[in-house]
């Protein structure tokens, strides 16, 4: 098969494409043909070698979380799936490699069925950050109808997403973001407010706003006016954010804060799927690049300000 792979640590042209051997699944795992996959800043992280899996990586290593497909074989001990299934998939430093692949082998229990309004391109870029947006939004923060939430970082990968599920909770949303295209597409999906947080009155304009403060924050990137704004998050709040955001939100007594990082499993993804029909959720995509133009996606990547997430298509399919 072909795979997006690097053979050292480096800048985004240490990507290349290799010819590898398919994976086997073992008796519990799901052998899945791909048709997109997900490209996350955390890839690149991985890429340039600060951002290690546990262990020693074996190179050609084979980068990519997340993606989507369909079924090719299963393991002997596979009931919930059956070969020829549109899936979506989650395994980070999976033992028998990424998902920038033509196919990847994962746990069965790592994957779930795609909602079925969603083609596979756009599955294929939902599954980390959906479920990073809809366990920060639900188990992290338990947002309740009645709170008024900010979602810091709204116009990116998992913000897009968290702005929908928070509606989904009947929540009153503020999201930020840069630019007139990035402020309309956050408005489009549901944020009742936005706003720029590098103007110099950010805060000003937030305490405007939500005059009666802040009952939760998603925190999903950092800025000069992040801890102002924080500092409206009302005492008896919660303050939520992912690993990887740095500096990390500074904590402060009256205000719960915890970081987290998004659990793949059964339940999980029965939860996503349930989740995303019910919202008709769209995933914004930002960029469309082939398996053999892996280094100018994380070029691309690089650049900065990504609206929505960028997708590798592996392949083309009528899967709807």
């Amino acid at each position: 098969m072909r795979a997006a792979a690097i053979d050292r640590f480096g800048p985004p042209s240490v990507l290349g494409l290799h010819k590898l051997p398919i994976p086997e699944p073992g008796p519990d795992e799901i052998l899945i043909a791909l048709t997109a996959a997900g490209v996350g800043v955390w890839d690149a992280e991985v890429r340039d070698g600060s951002w290690q899996p546990a262990g020693k990586p074996k190179f050609p290593f084979v980068l990519g979380t997340d993606g989507a497909g369909m079924v090719a074989a299963k393991g002997a001990r596979v009931r919930r799936f059956n070969v020829g299934e549109r899936v979506w998939a989650y395994s980070y430093a999976n033992p028998k490699g990424g998902f920038y692949a033509e196919f990847v082998a994962v746990k069965a229990r790592d994957a779930g069925r795609v909602p079925k309004h969603l083609d596979l391109l756009q599955a294929g870029a939902a599954p980390t950050t959906g479920l990073t947006a809809l366990q920060g939004i639900e188990d992290q923060l338990r947002l309740r109808s009645s709170d008024t939430l900010l979602v810091y970082g709204a116009s990116g990968a998992v913000g897009t997403l968290a702005v929908q599920f928070a509606k989904r909770r009947g929540a009153r949303v503020i999201g930020t973001a840069t630019g007139r295209q990035a402020m309309d597409l956050v408005g489009k999906l549901g944020a009742d407010e936005v706003f720029d947080a590098r103007s110099a009155k950010a805060s000003e304009h937030l305490g405007h706003l939500a005059s009666k403060g802040i009952d939760a924050a998603l925190v999903l990137a950092s800025g000069e006016s992040l801890g102002k704004c924080l500092a409206l998050v009302r005492k008896g709040g919660c303050i939520a954010f992912p690993h990887g955001v740095e500096p990390e939100p500074k904590r402060r007594r009256g205000v719960r804060v915890s970081a987290y990082d998004a659990v793949a499993g059964p339940r999980e993804f029965e939860h996503l799927e349930r989740a995303a029909a019910e919202v008709g959720l769209r995933v914004p995509i930002a960029g469309v690049f082939s398996l053999a133009q892996s280094a100018n996606a994380h070029a691309r990547l690089e650049r900065g300000h990504v609206l929505g997430r960028i997708v590798l298509q592996i392949r083309r399919t009528q899967d709807k």
